[in-house]
């Protein structure tokens, strides 16, 4: 397990921090599940072939995943499925994943959020909001479907990869934000069951599966 410090102010330092720790999974077929503008596209080299995905920004096929059967593509299409900070937004979160293993023919890499992390404060203050959940006045498309720390995020990485004897998981980061030495060292003394720790301060799970296609 590697632990990096980012912070991700907008979608697009996301994604350079995807292209940065992930480019060896690429191959030279992406799928971008949830590309929102394609910042993705604009980073890869011109021998890559990219499509994204999504239901607004700048897409290549305009989708709404949740109003889908399956994705519209074959099985083991491509050589890497991206697909960053979307599954939480989609009611058929479990269905979806599945189709990210299947339009694969090499890695999917998935970003997983905690969102206990976001909320600790608010809740203990007994005051404020957190970003995607609450009851703003009018309807928002971009809100979370799912509320799940980070320990739950991994079991279900490691029931899934149990369950598909095709499925192995390779690379697993962990991101908190940058924080002094100190304050980091004082939070471990503090909370020093690895889960505690991490479901307080890590803001996201992320992880690397690769398929092993058969024939």
């Amino acid at each position: 397990m590697i632990v990096d410090y980012a912070n991700f102010h907008q979608r697009a330092d996301r994604t350079k921090y995807i292209f940065e720790k992930f480019e060896k999974y690429l191959g030279a077929n992406v799928l971008d599940v949830g590309c929102d503008e394609a910042i993705l596209k604009t980073l890869l080299t011109p021998d890559i072939k990219y499509t994204g995905i999504d239901v607004a920004g700048k897409p290549d096929i305009v989708l709404n995943l949740e109003k889908i059967e399956r994705l519209p593509f074959d099985d083991s299409t491509f050589d890497c499925v991206i697909c960053s900070d979307v599954l939480e937004h989609l009611d058929n979160l479990h269905f979806m994943f599945s189709e990210l293993i299947r339009v694969t023919r090499g890695h999917v890499i998935v970003s997983w959020p905690n969102a206990w992390m976001a909320a600790r404060v608010p809740m203990r203050r007994g005051e404020g909001t957190f970003k995607h959940y609450g009851l703003p006045p009018e309807k928002t498309a971009d809100r979370h479907k799912w509320f799940f720390n980070l320990t739950e995020a991994e079991n279900f990485v490691r029931c899934n990869v149990a369950k598909n004897d095709a499925l192995e998981l390779v690379e697993e980061r962990i991101t908190e934000k940058p924080r002094p030495a100190v304050l980091r060292a004082m939070r471990r003394l503090r909370y020093p069951q690895r889960r505690r720790y991490f479901n307080r301060y890590a803001h996201t799970l992320w992880t690397v599966f690769r398929k092993n296609v058969r024939g």
